[in-house]
């Protein structure tokens, strides 16, 4: 049987979610990342913004000189989550073969929907109704045999695409694309490549395998199988996180131990809020640190009882800053998680005398109210609060 693969991207996602909760910013070039400084980058650009040269991963400084007039905005990624789950749970309504690439895309395997739902270039239809219905939203959509070439599809005429490769279509469609459309062809690759006098996809195709694989190995015949429109990869659903992790990259470096301990916090505090929204316990508490050379070093520690609790991350953190050299080096990028994770009410050996866990337990369970309502920055320990 044929499959029947939808990709679905989400158009300029975070730019378009600030502009959906702040009308005043349609039609406006909108720039959500970066700070500012000479490491900040964009994560997003509204179509507006685009126009003037803007990209995802852009300098930030870059951006502001290409685009002055832009809007640039603080990330807000508890708020893209929240719009993101709302997608997924529609996606969900027409196939438990859901894969989610990132908050803003996913594959849905609906070879076995159609009976259920329709054609996919139907389900298709109905999927960006739905989600501009629930979230104002556009997506675009690509429908193809795999998902190599529904991802392509959904790239080809956003914002607001609907294209469907039609099995027979497949050498017609690739013939004449850029070879730099392949997954995995960079500039490197590409530049080769040209070399070669291969320029477009249909080339690769009827190029001899040899040839490709003397100059490129095994990832030369990966690209030739693309080029042929050939992908067996499956639809994966989501599976259980493997690990939490927060982490930020800072300018200037961090350099003072009191401003890495709060950041820690901070840190510790949210990964333990999606721990508990997540119904999840972990065992081994992760501690990332990056050198202002671009070195890293990771360190852990394995707790005797599994937590949700930030405070209790956060005082395993500070001991495996301890076995870091971030005094001397300084941190460009701090950052702290968890893994080895465990359902919420697995049976676990606790202390006899737990009295204190509990306490800790009840008081975040509090905050967990405010936080779920507000956002994590309506409520803070004290030692968290800047002093005017």
């Amino acid at each position: 049987m044929e499959r029947k693969i939808i990709h679905i991207d989400m158009d300029a996602f975070y730019a378009s979610v600030e502009q959906e909760d702040n009308p005043s910013l349609k039609g406006k070039p909108v720039i959500v990342g970066g700070d500012g400084g000479k490491r900040g980058v964009v994560s997003a650009a509204s179509y507006e913004a685009r126009v003037y040269g803007l990209h995802s991963a852009m300098p930030t400084a870059q951006a502001r000189k290409l685009c002055p007039q832009g809007i640039f905005l603080p990330v807000r990624m508890e708020r893209y989550r929240e719009v993101s789950e709302q997608i997924y749970k529609i996606l969900s309504d027409y196939t438990p073969l859901v894969e989610p690439l990132s908050l803003d895309e996913s594959f849905l395997d609906v070879t076995g929907s159609e009976t259920l739902f329709g054609p996919a270039l139907g389900v298709a239809k109905e999927i960006k109704k739905r989600i501009y219905e629930t979230t104002g939203l556009t997506a675009s959509a690509g429908i193809a045999p795999n998902k190599f070439l529904a991802k392509i599809a959904s790239d080809l005429k956003k914002p607001d695409g609907l294209v469907e490769i039609k099995p027979e279509k497949v050498p017609e469609f690739l013939r004449d694309l850029p070879i730099s459309k392949l997954w995995g062809v960079g500039k490197s690759t590409e530049q080769v490549l040209q070399e070669m006098g291969i320029l477009r996809v249909g080339q690769l195709a009827t190029y001899p395998v040899e040839l490709i694989e003397r100059k490129l190995g095994k990832f030369g015949l990966e690209l030739v199988a693309l080029a042929r429109g050939e992908d067996d990869r499956p639809v994966i659903p989501q599976s259980e996180p493997k690990s939490i992790i927060q982490e930020e990259t800072f300018t200037p470096d961090l350099q003072e131990r009191e401003a890495m301990e709060k950041i820690l916090l901070d840190q510790s505090e949210r990964v333990g809020w999606e721990l508990r929204k997540q119904m999840l316990k972990g065992y081994t508490v992760q501690l990332k640190v990056r050198y202002p050379d671009f070195s890293l070093v990771t360190r852990s520690v394995t707790l005797p009882s599994p937590t949700d609790q930030g405070i209790e991350i956060y005082e395993a953190a500070v001991k495996l800053l301890n076995k870091t050299e971030v005094q001397r080096k300084r941190a460009r990028l701090l950052g702290v998680g968890i893994s080895n994770l465990r359902p919420h009410d697995d049976p676990e050996q606790l202390p006899l005398f737990d009295s204190k866990r509990k306490k800790v337990a009840g008081s975040t369970a509090a905050v967990d109210q405010i936080w779920d309502k507000f956002g994590p920055k309506a409520i803070k320990r004290a030692s968290l609060v800047k002093k005017k």
